[in-house]
């Protein structure tokens, strides 16, 4: 054979290697972009073949007594697959959810929680699974997400495991309102601005997300029983597709469809007929020879000169924010420019991986400069990280001229799994400054929006849709030129135990909502504050007071939040780890010290068998396109490797063939 031959018969003896294992990368690539449907985990088998292993149906009772509600959420997990299992979900719940019980239903079988102190729970838990026996666990992960784990599943079988939490009904605008999470959108960990882990736990486990093109589609069902204490001229939902009746003073409401893709926040909205719109509220409670009240107050309407302000925008364009949340974002902040008045000064920033300011600080709001600004918000994408803490010091550092009032109005889906370091920039940064951020998309983080707007002394706004843009920011610009209701105070009876400490300016539309344990049943409470040009009180009687259920647990919630509040700013956790934990225990609550756990006494998995962890994934939030990009990213890293392979590849067969010639 000749020199030549011999060359043809190493390209053809070494080329269909090369194209095979090709074929089979890009293919294992293929495979790795399906993802599983919503609400369930499939493993692919080596021989390519998808297998349902666990499954998630969810349905959400509420009952709604005035400003309080009572919520009891159903989760059943199934076990499609071969093997016994033990399955792991991330429960977004409201901010400022009470979660009080638990019960585990196992056939015909009924078991009951118990809070114990977080690791004690867990030991319970690991013994249980090891002992083959089936057990529940629900623990705080991070702001508003619970973990439920269930273990020892057969295969074929279904655990019911049913929660109970306490929430506090929305009131502003002359509009009551409360949401649901049905998902939540990925959490970015930041590089910048976080604290230690001791003081902010973050997501422990990765997070799992699916398409909401479900196979089949996840059952998600919403009932709500509706006793507002007043005269309802509509209730409506922007979110889903409500069905609606009522008889006498008790309305019923519930999904139209008989299933939902658990997609956004479900979101329902109630509004009195004018003539009965309160501007002041009181419940009462007595548990146990204990007294607690909420109140409710609402700020006076007042005409006042409003006062030129220095407006700070700020835009996250981060990669969670693809799709319609920065189309929203987008339009939030247009409408805002375009609502400046020549005497107004402004700036706006924009943040991703880096942050970037239109100008080095505020310039006056000309139609150039306005304009300008417009054109520089249109033309921004999304994409890249959630790094917002430079964006966040940026936005408070400054002070406005004599006789301005400075504002930032934040609008960010708020997709960061570690909020105390950004809690403490505000804490630190806010000056003459007030905070107001503006939640973006399907499923923002609304817990941290909120604690960040209690600490900015402003006001947070949620728009679930580019429909709703209009409506929500002039609701928020209408308040951003209404003078506050400033250093509020409250004269509580001799004793009280009141919650929120700090009390907020307020706004146009927004009530002061408080909670507080009383020695004592009834008395009177004096409210004090300052308006734009004299002092303000108002008095309020709690004898004649409506009784209501829950004070008691909602009381504790708020004193745990304070107490957790005081832990994060640095304070002694040797000294506040025991109130928080007596707190929790004494009110049957589940906190960041204490969790609930159900275990069943009856063996039911033989110590031999396997038991395979699973971990079903949240759906993407509608519009948001974080998953596909973060898939993307891996396909074009493997693709990138294939690349570098097959270079590789030709630089060594280029150099046979040189030494051959």
């Amino acid at each position: 054979m000749n020199d030549i031959a011999r060359r043809s018969a190493r390209r053809l003896d070494w080329r269909p290697p090369l194209v095979l294992l090709l074929l089979l990368l890009c293919t294992a690539t293929l495979r790795a972009q399906q993802a599983p449907g919503s609400g369930e985990l499939r493993l692919i088998d080596a021989g390519g073949v998808a297998h349902v292993q666990a499954s998630l149906d969810t349905d959400v009772a509420y009952r709604v007594d005035g400003l309080v509600a009572d919520v009891t959420v159903h989760q059943r997990f199934r076990n499609d697959g071969k093997d016994w299992m033990q399955g792991e979900y991330l429960l977004p719940l409201p901010d400022g959810a009470a979660v009080y019980a638990m019960t585990l239903h196992i056939g015909k079988r009924t078991v009951v929680g118990e809070i114990r102190e977080k690791q004690a729970a867990r030991k319970v838990f690991a013994q249980a699974r090891a002992s083959g026996r089936k057990a529940a666990l629900v623990e705080a992960d991070s702001g508003n997400l619970f973990r439920t784990a269930v273990t020892n599943v057969a295969p074929g079988e279904q655990v019911d495991v049913e929660l109970h939490y306490w929430q506090r009904v929305d009131y502003r605008d002359g509009t009551f309102s409360l949401h649901f999470p049905l998902t939540y959108t990925p959490r970015y960990h930041m590089a910048k601005g976080a604290v230690s882990a001791a003081h902010d736990p973050g997501i422990a486990a990765t997070q799992a997300f699916a398409s909401a093109k479900s196979e089949p589609p996840l059952r998600t069902q919403i009932a709500v029983t509706l006793n507002p204490g007043v005269a309802l001229a509509r209730v409506v939902s922007p979110s889903h597709a409500i069905e609606t009746s009522h008889h006498g003073a008790t309305w019923n409401v519930q999904l139209r469809d008989p299933s939902v893709v658990p997609d956004r926040d479900f979101i329902l909205r109630w509004t009195p007929q004018p003539q009965t719109q309160p501007n002041v509220a009181s419940f009462v409670q007595t548990v146990g020879g204990a007294h607690y009240a909420t109140l409710m107050v609402m700020p006076p309407q007042q005409q006042a000169r409003t006062l030129p302000r220095e407006l700070i925008l700020v835009i996250d364009t981060s990669g969670s924010m693809q799709g319609a949340s920065i189309r929203q974002a987008r339009a939030a902040l247009d409408l805002a420019l375009k609502n400046l008045r020549p005497e107004d000064r402004f700036n706006v920033i924009e943040f991703n991986s880096d942050m970037k300011m239109l100008h080095p600080q505020a310039v006056q709001a000309t139609p150039q400069a306005v304009q300008q600004a417009r054109d520089w918000v249109a033309a921004l994408n999304a994409g890249g990280g959630t790094e917002m803490a430079p964006a966040l010091q940026a936005a408070l550092d400054g002070h406005a001229p004599e006789g301005y009032v400075r504002q930032v109005v934040f609008a960010t889906d708020g997709a960061v799994d570690n909020d105390a370091g950004l809690i403490n920039i505000i804490d630190r940064d806010l000056g003459d400054s007030r905070l107001f951020p503006v939640g973006i998309g399907s499923a923002p983080n609304a817990g941290f929006l909120k604690q960040a707007a209690v600490h900015g002394r402003g006001s947070e706004t949620l728009i679930p849709d580019l429909h709703e843009v209009g409506d929500a920011m002039r609701g928020l610009l209408a308040r951003l030129g209404h003078p506050a209701l400033r250093n509020l105070h409250i004269d509580w009876p001799h004793g009280a135990q009141a919650y929120p400490r700090a009390l907020p300016d307020l706004y146009l539309g927004e009530p002061l909502l408080v909670t507080a344990r009383l020695d004592a049943p009834g008395g009177r409470v004096q409210l004090h504050g300052q308006l734009a040009d004299h002092a303000w009180t108002a008095p309020v009687s709690l004898d004649a007071a409506r009784p209501a259920r829950g004070l008691n647990r909602l009381w504790a919630q708020a004193r745990i939040e304070h107490l957790e509040e005081q832990l994060r700013q640095g304070g002694d956790e040797d000294t506040l780890r025991p109130q928080i934990v007596k707190t929790a225990l004494d009110a049957h609550l589940v906190s960041r010290y204490t969790s609930l756990v159900a275990v069943d006494r009856t063996p039911a998995r033989d110590k031999p068998q396997a038991l395979r962890d699973t971990r079903i994934p949240n759906v993407l939030p509608a519009g948001s396109a974080f998953a596909q990009t973060a898939t993307s990213a891996r396909v074009w890293m493997l693709l990138a490797a294939l690349v570098l392979l097959l270079a590789l590849a030709a630089a060594w067969w280029q150099r046979r063939e040189a030494e051959d010639a």
